[in-house]
């Protein structure tokens, strides 16, 4: 607005200064025009007078004249006829014949004549005045104009130098002004518009920006309202929500979508939301969506699987923009992956023992084996058809797992007599490989479900015994860690390497890749004890490495309070403390 008022002041200040600046010359040429007119007359009256003084004799009065016979100014005498008698500038004998000029005319209409024009004779801008004689002859005088413009001309530097003083003058008075005029208004307190001490021109204004603001105010404060509730809702959500212009750029996001995403920066609205993703399969869908269908695709971010339902907005049958939807499907991937393999699994690991009998079964029933050898074919059907039981055995116990163990009982527990009772049946087999079972610690309670404990223990000291080298050790200790209950088990066996240790709770997967069953195991036991310890609320470490052995620990949480237990040794077991 300041430079608005400047401006214009500026400009009218300009205008007015040229305006009178042109004005003045003008009159200071018109004074000096009416200036020379007058002399002009007057001296036109002091020639005609002289020739009627002169009598007959006028033409040597006027060559006599000194001003005259000098050409100051110039004297012409024409005939009635129009043909010049006497000039005292040019010779009248080759000068033209004067009877068209208006002057020449006037004057013998008994008027005085006046005109100007240029001159062909002296080649100048000329002003000529005629007046008749009584003889019948016209007398005219002729000035020369171009001394009045020279006049004019030469005041034209003062007048311009005084134009650019008053001007200056006028931007600095205007400035201020301008200043003053605008200093209230930018101090304007809009806040409270009604206390404002200003220009009564203003009233209408304020009163009208009082009622606006106002109404902002409570328009502000609804679309506060359902901001807030819109970002409960959306920040509540577990699931991403994007929402798109017709152009693509983002309108609304919500946290979570950015969480899903992996996207730490800072987005602003009205970005396009390819700067969320680049790849191929959220291009396409974006793309999709945004020409008005509705598209459903995975993504891959990372170790997670996202499921993007986009969906058109539709108004008016126009596409004004999309909701991009985005669900966590990484569980469910991977349970559809781990089914697969589980499936793949159990009917590889079903279909081994079930040929081994089928084979064996077959050369018995063709009369293929001699009498001698048939205990052995028959212990070779008996042993996989134990595995086969055993295998059966852990796929519903896993299964059992999955659903939560609903139907299996908790109690408190003593873990230490879990251990001894489960080592105890474990010796045999330990004996027979010549690997030394040592137990040790001290009584521990914990809330636990006994079936699943043993089972967990039995899978630990199994694996222990089977991984171990022969004429190895494995140690076992239930230890109490302030107000937890560890759980170790320790061979010196082989090891697992590195790369592998993070796999091996998984479902049929052996560290041997050729899935070698010389051990005789079903490759569920640690899937089994991972289960275990999560329905019991107990973490898991592993700690192993190439030919050193391996360890595992399983950390159980605290009793519940004001539990007490009498702890009974095991009957006819002992074992050598460490």
């Amino acid at each position: 607005m300041k430079r608005i008022v400047l401006t214009a002041l500026c400009f009218l200040t300009g205008v007015s200064i040229v305006l009178t600046a042109v004005l003045i010359h003008v009159s200071v040429y018109w004074g000096f025009f009416q200036r020379m007119k007058q002399e002009a007359a007057a001296e036109l009256e002091f020639a005609r007078a002289g020739i009627y003084a002169a009598g007959n004799s006028y033409l040597a009065f006027l060559f006599n004249q000194p001003a005259f016979a000098a050409g100051q100014p110039r004297l012409t005498l024409i005939g009635p006829d129009g043909a010049v008698l006497f000039d005292n500038v040019y010779d009248a004998g080759k000068m033209e014949n004067h009877s068209d000029r208006p002057e020449f005319q006037a004057a013998l209409a008994g008027k005085t004549g006046e005109n100007s024009r240029f001159s062909s004779t002296l080649e100048e801008q000329t002003y000529y005045r005629s007046v008749l004689l009584n003889d019948g002859n016209v007398l005219r005088i002729a000035v020369i104009m171009d001394s009045i413009s020279a006049s004019a001309l030469g005041l034209l530097p003062l007048t311009m130098l005084i134009v650019l003083v008053i001007f200056i003058f006028a931007v600095v008075t205007a400035s201020k002004i301008t200043r003053r005029i605008v200093k209230p208004i930018n101090e304007l307190n809009l806040e409270t518009p009604e206390d404002n001490d200003i220009y009564d021109e203003l009233s209408p204004l304020l009163s009208r920006i009082k009622a606006q603001k106002h109404q902002l105010e409570k328009q502000i404060a609804k679309l506060r309202k359902r901001q807030l509730e819109f970002e409960a809702i959306t920040d509540s959500m577990r699931e991403g929500l994007v929402l798109l212009d017709g152009e693509g750029r983002i309108l609304l996001f919500s946290r979570s979508a950015l969480k899903l995403l992996r996207i730490d920066s800072v987005i602003k609205e009205k970005q396009n939301v390819l700067y969320l993703r680049r790849d191929e399969p959220f291009r396409l869908a974006v793309e999709k969506v945004l020409s008005g269908a509705p598209v459903e695709c995975l993504l891959s971010v990372e170790s997670s699987w996202l499921r993007l339902m986009a969906s058109p907005v539709i108004d008016g049958g126009k596409l004004q923009g999309a909701a991009l939807l985005l669900l966590d499907v990484t569980e469910l991937e991977e349970r559809e992956r781990l089914r697969r393999e589980f499936s793949a699994n159990v009917s590889h690991e079903l279909k081994t023992p079930l040929t081994v009998i089928s084979g064996y079964a077959e050369i018995l029933s063709q009369g293929l084996v001699s009498p001698e050898d048939t205990p052995d074919f028959s212990k070779k059907i008996y042993a996989e058809s134990q595995r086969l039981f055993n295998l059966i055995n852990d796929v519903m116990q896993l299964s059992r797992l999955d659903e939560g163990a609903v139907n299996l009982e908790r109690e408190q527990v003593n873990l230490y007599a879990v251990v001894n009772e489960v080592a105890e049946r474990a010796a045999p087999v330990a004996r027979s490989r010549n690997i030394r079972i040592v137990v040790f610690g001290e009584d521990a309670l914990i809330n636990g479900i006994p079936q699943l404990l043993r089972e967990m223990v039995f899978n630990l000291v199994d694996n222990g015994i089977k991984y171990n080298k022969a004429g190895g050790e494995l140690h076992v200790s239930v230890i109490k860690d302030k107000d937890k209950t560890r759980l170790c088990v320790a061979d010196n066996g082989a090891g697992i390497p590195t790369a592998e240790q993070e796999r091996v709770f998984e479902r049929f997967y052996r560290v041997d890749k050729s899935r070698n069953t010389g051990t005789g195991g079903t490759g569920l036991g640690l899937s089994i004890v991972k289960h275990a310890a999560q329905l019991h609320g107990a973490s898991i470490n592993l700690e192993s490495s190439d030919k050193t052995g391996t360890k595992i620990s399983i950390i159980f949480p605290p009793p519940p309070v004001g539990f007490t237990y009498a702890p009974r040794p095991p009957a006819g077991f002992t074992y050598a403390p460490r």
